[in-house]
Protein backbone atom coordinates (compact mmCIF):
# COMPACT_ATOMS: atom_id res chain seq x y z
CA UNK A 1 0.00 0.00 0.00
CA UNK A 2 1.09 3.54 -0.73
CA UNK A 3 0.62 6.82 0.89
CA UNK A 4 -1.28 9.99 -0.81
CA UNK A 5 -1.48 13.03 0.94
CA UNK A 6 -2.37 16.25 -0.07
CA UNK A 7 -1.84 19.24 1.95
CA UNK A 8 -3.84 21.98 1.58
CA UNK A 9 -4.26 25.32 3.77
CA UNK A 10 -7.39 24.70 5.75
CA UNK A 11 -7.64 20.51 5.27
CA UNK A 12 -4.63 17.26 4.56
CA UNK A 13 -6.66 14.91 2.48
CA UNK A 14 -4.84 11.34 3.13
CA UNK A 15 -5.42 8.24 0.99
CA UNK A 16 -4.54 4.46 1.10
CA UNK A 17 -3.67 3.01 -2.57
CA UNK A 18 -3.55 -0.85 -2.97
CA UNK A 19 -3.02 -2.99 -6.42
CA UNK A 20 -4.06 0.30 -8.19
CA UNK A 21 -7.22 0.57 -5.91
CA UNK A 22 -8.07 3.35 -3.52
CA UNK A 23 -8.53 1.29 -0.21
CA UNK A 24 -9.66 4.59 1.86
CA UNK A 25 -9.64 8.27 1.68
CA UNK A 26 -10.20 11.17 4.52
CA UNK A 27 -9.38 14.34 5.65
CA UNK A 28 -7.93 16.19 8.36
CA UNK A 29 -7.27 19.67 9.68
CA UNK A 30 -3.96 21.57 8.11
CA UNK A 31 -2.54 23.02 11.12
CA UNK A 32 0.92 24.43 11.28
CA UNK A 33 1.05 24.36 15.15
CA UNK A 34 1.18 20.90 15.09
CA UNK A 35 5.07 18.69 15.68
CA UNK A 36 5.90 15.31 13.65
CA UNK A 37 4.81 13.49 16.70
CA UNK A 38 1.56 14.81 17.01
CA UNK A 39 1.01 14.06 12.99
CA UNK A 40 2.56 10.83 14.00
CA UNK A 41 -0.32 9.80 15.92
CA UNK A 42 -3.13 11.21 13.63
CA UNK A 43 -1.71 9.61 10.35
CA UNK A 44 -1.70 6.09 12.89
CA UNK A 45 -5.35 7.14 14.27
CA UNK A 46 -6.53 7.23 10.68
CA UNK A 47 -4.71 3.86 9.58
CA UNK A 48 -5.96 2.26 13.06
CA UNK A 49 -9.81 3.23 11.67
CA UNK A 50 -9.37 1.87 8.59
CA UNK A 51 -7.62 -1.29 9.70
CA UNK A 52 -4.60 -0.77 8.01
CA UNK A 53 -1.50 -2.78 8.70
CA UNK A 54 1.55 -0.44 9.58
CA UNK A 55 3.67 -3.07 7.80
CA UNK A 56 1.75 -2.88 4.41
CA UNK A 57 2.98 0.77 3.90
CA UNK A 58 6.01 0.45 1.38
CA UNK A 59 5.84 4.12 -0.05
CA UNK A 60 3.98 7.12 -0.31
CA UNK A 61 3.46 10.02 -2.49
CA UNK A 62 2.92 14.33 -0.94
CA UNK A 63 2.19 17.25 -2.13
CA UNK A 64 1.77 20.58 -0.12
CA UNK A 65 1.10 24.21 -0.32
CA UNK A 66 2.33 24.63 2.77
CA UNK A 67 5.74 24.82 3.18
CA UNK A 68 5.87 23.79 6.89
CA UNK A 69 4.42 20.86 6.26
CA UNK A 70 6.12 19.63 3.41
CA UNK A 71 8.76 19.08 6.03
CA UNK A 72 6.39 18.12 9.14
CA UNK A 73 4.40 15.49 7.18
CA UNK A 74 7.71 13.39 6.01
CA UNK A 75 9.06 13.41 9.03
CA UNK A 76 5.73 12.06 10.90
CA UNK A 77 4.99 9.38 8.00
CA UNK A 78 8.90 8.14 8.53
CA UNK A 79 8.52 8.09 11.91
CA UNK A 80 5.56 5.75 11.99
CA UNK A 81 6.72 3.55 9.26
CA UNK A 82 9.94 4.62 7.96
CA UNK A 83 9.02 5.16 4.57
CA UNK A 84 10.12 8.08 2.58
CA UNK A 85 7.54 9.74 0.93
CA UNK A 86 7.96 11.18 -2.29
CA UNK A 87 7.33 14.85 -2.54
CA UNK A 88 5.57 16.73 -5.94
CA UNK A 89 8.18 19.68 -6.83
CA UNK A 90 11.04 20.34 -8.67
CA UNK A 91 12.31 17.76 -10.31
CA UNK A 92 9.34 15.41 -10.72
CA UNK A 93 8.19 13.94 -13.86
CA UNK A 94 4.64 15.22 -14.89
CA UNK A 95 4.52 14.36 -18.44
CA UNK A 96 2.94 18.28 -18.51
CA UNK A 97 4.42 20.70 -20.61
CA UNK A 98 3.90 24.18 -18.46
CA UNK A 99 3.80 26.63 -19.94
CA UNK A 100 3.37 29.66 -16.89
CA UNK A 101 6.18 32.29 -16.85
CA UNK A 102 8.11 30.57 -13.94
CA UNK A 103 6.82 26.53 -14.07
CA UNK A 104 8.67 26.53 -10.48
CA UNK A 105 6.06 28.70 -8.85
CA UNK A 106 2.74 26.69 -9.94
CA UNK A 107 1.63 25.11 -6.89
CA UNK A 108 2.11 21.00 -6.47
CA UNK A 109 -1.76 20.71 -6.13
CA UNK A 110 -2.47 22.36 -9.06
CA UNK A 111 -0.04 20.21 -11.26
CA UNK A 112 -1.67 16.81 -9.83
CA UNK A 113 -5.11 17.82 -10.61
CA UNK A 114 -3.89 18.62 -13.69
CA UNK A 115 -2.48 14.93 -14.20
CA UNK A 116 -5.58 13.06 -12.93
CA UNK A 117 -8.00 15.14 -15.30
CA UNK A 118 -5.85 14.97 -17.89
CA UNK A 119 -5.70 11.04 -17.82
CA UNK A 120 -9.32 10.83 -17.20
CA UNK A 121 -10.88 13.66 -19.63
CA UNK A 122 -10.73 14.97 -23.33
CA UNK A 123 -8.02 18.14 -23.39
CA UNK A 124 -8.98 20.86 -23.48
CA UNK A 125 -9.97 20.68 -19.47
CA UNK A 126 -10.78 23.29 -16.35
CA UNK A 127 -9.72 21.91 -13.25
CA UNK A 128 -11.65 23.76 -10.51
CA UNK A 129 -10.25 23.33 -6.70
CA UNK A 130 -12.62 24.79 -4.35
CA UNK A 131 -10.23 25.19 -1.42
CA UNK A 132 -9.20 27.94 0.67
CA UNK A 133 -8.72 29.66 -2.79
CA UNK A 134 -11.01 28.74 -5.82
CA UNK A 135 -8.32 27.67 -8.33
CA UNK A 136 -8.43 27.03 -12.20
CA UNK A 137 -6.74 25.46 -14.10
CA UNK A 138 -6.49 25.02 -17.83
CA UNK A 139 -5.01 22.36 -20.29
CA UNK A 140 -5.23 22.94 -23.30
CA UNK A 141 -5.89 20.25 -26.40
CA UNK A 142 -2.86 19.49 -26.99
CA UNK A 143 -1.93 18.76 -23.13
CA UNK A 144 0.01 21.22 -22.23
CA UNK A 145 -0.92 23.74 -18.76
CA UNK A 146 -1.13 26.87 -20.09
CA UNK A 147 -2.81 28.93 -16.90
CA UNK A 148 -5.16 29.39 -15.36
CA UNK A 149 -7.12 31.40 -12.08
CA UNK A 150 -6.65 32.43 -8.43
CA UNK A 151 -10.34 33.47 -6.97
CA UNK A 152 -10.88 33.97 -3.60
CA UNK A 153 -12.31 30.61 -1.72
CA UNK A 154 -16.26 30.48 -1.04
CA UNK A 155 -15.91 29.75 2.35
CA UNK A 156 -13.31 33.15 2.50
CA UNK A 157 -15.61 35.11 0.85
CA UNK A 158 -18.38 33.73 3.30
CA UNK A 159 -16.75 34.24 6.64
CA UNK A 160 -15.19 37.58 5.34
CA UNK A 161 -19.10 39.19 4.53
CA UNK A 162 -20.02 37.90 7.77
CA UNK A 163 -17.18 39.59 9.67
CA UNK A 164 -17.05 42.71 7.75
CA UNK A 165 -21.24 43.68 7.90
CA UNK A 166 -22.59 43.94 11.67
CA UNK A 167 -26.03 42.31 11.00
CA UNK A 168 -24.68 39.92 8.95
CA UNK A 169 -24.55 36.14 10.28
CA UNK A 170 -22.29 33.47 10.11
CA UNK A 171 -24.28 30.76 8.51
CA UNK A 172 -23.97 27.35 7.04
CA UNK A 173 -23.94 26.57 3.01
CA UNK A 174 -25.89 23.63 3.43
CA UNK A 175 -29.51 23.41 3.07
CA UNK A 176 -32.09 24.26 0.86
CA UNK A 177 -30.80 26.83 -1.91
CA UNK A 178 -33.30 28.60 -3.90
CA UNK A 179 -32.89 31.69 -5.95
CA UNK A 180 -34.60 34.70 -3.84
CA UNK A 181 -34.05 34.13 -0.45
CA UNK A 182 -36.81 35.13 1.98
CA UNK A 183 -34.71 35.96 4.89
CA UNK A 184 -31.03 37.21 5.45
CA UNK A 185 -29.66 33.64 6.20
CA UNK A 186 -31.02 32.62 2.89
CA UNK A 187 -30.37 35.77 0.85
CA UNK A 188 -26.84 35.08 2.14
CA UNK A 189 -26.87 31.55 0.84
CA UNK A 190 -28.38 31.94 -2.56
CA UNK A 191 -25.76 34.95 -3.16
CA UNK A 192 -22.70 32.40 -2.05
CA UNK A 193 -24.25 29.02 -3.43
CA UNK A 194 -25.77 30.43 -6.81
CA UNK A 195 -23.25 33.00 -7.23
CA UNK A 196 -20.44 30.74 -7.19
CA UNK A 197 -22.62 28.13 -9.87
CA UNK A 198 -23.10 31.34 -11.64
CA UNK A 199 -19.14 32.27 -12.08
CA UNK A 200 -17.82 28.72 -12.76
CA UNK A 201 -20.76 28.70 -15.48
CA UNK A 202 -19.47 32.29 -16.80
CA UNK A 203 -15.66 31.37 -16.84
CA UNK A 204 -16.11 27.60 -18.67
CA UNK A 205 -17.83 29.94 -20.99
CA UNK A 206 -15.46 32.55 -21.73
CA UNK A 207 -12.38 29.73 -21.74
CA UNK A 208 -14.91 27.68 -24.75
CA UNK A 209 -14.79 31.34 -26.28
CA UNK A 210 -11.29 31.84 -25.51
CA UNK A 211 -10.02 28.27 -26.78
CA UNK A 212 -12.65 28.09 -29.52
CA UNK A 213 -13.11 23.61 -28.02
CA UNK A 214 -15.76 22.64 -25.60
CA UNK A 215 -13.70 22.41 -22.41
CA UNK A 216 -13.96 19.29 -19.90
CA UNK A 217 -15.18 20.78 -16.85
CA UNK A 218 -13.83 19.08 -13.56
CA UNK A 219 -14.90 20.49 -9.95
CA UNK A 220 -13.19 19.07 -7.08
CA UNK A 221 -12.46 20.34 -3.33
CA UNK A 222 -14.33 20.48 0.10
CA UNK A 223 -17.53 22.63 -1.10
CA UNK A 224 -17.63 21.23 -4.58
CA UNK A 225 -20.66 19.22 -4.04
CA UNK A 226 -22.90 22.06 -2.68
CA UNK A 227 -22.13 23.84 -5.98
CA UNK A 228 -22.64 21.77 -8.47
CA UNK A 229 -26.45 21.26 -8.62
CA UNK A 230 -26.39 24.74 -9.53
CA UNK A 231 -24.39 24.67 -12.54
CA UNK A 232 -25.49 24.47 -15.76
CA UNK A 233 -22.56 23.39 -17.65
CA UNK A 234 -21.85 19.84 -16.83
CA UNK A 235 -18.98 19.57 -14.30
CA UNK A 236 -17.58 16.15 -13.68
CA UNK A 237 -17.52 15.92 -9.31
CA UNK A 238 -13.93 14.61 -8.60
CA UNK A 239 -13.91 14.68 -4.66
CA UNK A 240 -10.70 12.30 -4.77
CA UNK A 241 -8.83 13.58 -7.78
CA UNK A 242 -5.57 14.69 -6.29
CA UNK A 243 -5.64 11.26 -4.79
CA UNK A 244 -5.48 9.67 -8.23
CA UNK A 245 -3.46 12.65 -9.32
CA UNK A 246 -0.98 11.54 -6.52
CA UNK A 247 -0.53 7.47 -7.71
CA UNK A 248 -0.14 8.53 -11.40
CA UNK A 249 2.82 10.69 -10.35
CA UNK A 250 3.74 7.83 -7.75
CA UNK A 251 4.29 5.26 -10.22
CA UNK A 252 5.13 7.68 -12.90
CA UNK A 253 8.36 8.27 -10.72
CA UNK A 254 9.09 5.67 -8.24
CA UNK A 255 11.95 3.73 -10.05
CA UNK A 256 13.76 7.04 -10.08
CA UNK A 257 12.74 8.03 -6.63
CA UNK A 258 15.34 8.36 -3.55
Amino acid sequence: MILAIDVGNTNIVLGGIEDGKQVFSCRLASDRNKTFDQYALDIQGILTLHKVDISRIEGGILSSVVPYLQTVIPQAVKLLTGVDLMVVGPGIKTGLNIRMDDPGTVGSDLIVGAVAARAKYPAPIAIVDMGTATTVSVVAENGAYIGGMIIPGLWVSVNALSAKAAQLPYIDLAGPTKLFGTNTVDCMRAGAVIGCAAMLDGIVDRMEEELGKPVSAVLTGGVSPLIVPHCRHKFHLEPDILIDGLQILYEKNKNGKA
